[in-house]
């Protein structure tokens, strides 16, 4: 794997009735969804134009009766899972899920960090192979990675010492405090963290890039799905909403400020 230690490098929709799911991101983004994976879970591969955009794992009975529920997590590529398990630990988080090796994929992890957002960890199985699924502009990938922590701060330090995630800056946001941009040393901002703003629920949420978020909106509602925050502008351009799919994921939408 080329990645760098602490890129993101795949992204995947837990949900409880795929096929509903794979019919609204079709009609909101524009992807393409696969049929279910002949071995194990019911799992399906999500396309965007040019390629992998991630994945969408149904939901079972086992998995509900465990505590997981619809929402989207992000995979943080590392160089050895195992130890990364360990200083995740080490460092006050959890495992939800011991380290467990998918043929041909590689070895995963299911984490969460100091103050319960759950992530995965892991190390793929074939050296030289690059995950493309996070562009910062390209149109049906994820473009933009958001951290709602009840300590941002504390977010911020665990993030640097595990991934390298570095504050490149930021702007104030009033009683919720600074809105951090992140990224890695040398590279552009990949996203943010800040603090949960009233009512909000801790946890990473991912922006996908579409054509224009104010008609996306309405693709958004007509499939089933509700805007809860947008569309808005913000800075550089570019346009933004946040929005619950049919099952209650979070997710955003992205477009303008093109590079």
């Amino acid at each position: 794997m080329t990645n760098r230690q602490g890129d993101i490098i795949w992204y995947e929709l837990m949900t409880r009735d795929a096929e509903k799911a794979a019919a609204f991101y079709g009609a909101v983004v524009g992807w393409q969804v696969g049929a279910p994976m002949t071995d194990g879970p019911d799992y399906r591969m999500i396309a965007a134009p040019d390629g992998n955009a991630g994945g969408m794992l149904q939901l079972d009975d086992a998995m509900l009766a465990a505590g997981a529920s619809p929402s989207w997590l992000a995979y943080f590529g590392v160089d050895d899972v195992d130890a990364s398990v360990a200083e995740i630990i080490a460092a006050g988080g959890k495992v939800l899920v011991p380290a467990w090796d998918a043929a041909g994929v590689g070895r995963i992890a299911m984490v969460t960090d100091p103050q319960g957002v759950p992530f995965y960890v892991m190390r793929g199985a074939t050296d030289g192979a690059s995950s493309t699924v996070y562009q910062r502009h390209g149109l049906g990938h994820a473009g933009w990675n958001e951290l709602y922590a009840p300590d941002a701060e504390g977010a911020l330090g665990f993030y640097h010492r595990q991934f390298g995630l570095t504050r490149m800056g930021g702007m104030p946001m009033g009683e919720m405090g600074e809105y951090s941009f992140i990224g890695h040393e040398g590279g552009e901002p990949i996203g943010a963290i800040m603090g949960c703003p009233p009512g909000a629920r801790p946890g990473w949420s991912f922006y996908f890039r579409v054509d224009d978020v104010d008609v996306a909106k309405a693709r958004v509602e007509a499939a089933g799905g509700t805007v809860v925050n947008g569309p808005m502008d913000v800075p550089g351009g570019e346009r933004v909403l946040q929005a619950v799919d049919p099952d209650g994921a979070l997710f955003g939408l992205v477009s303008g400020a093109e590079a």
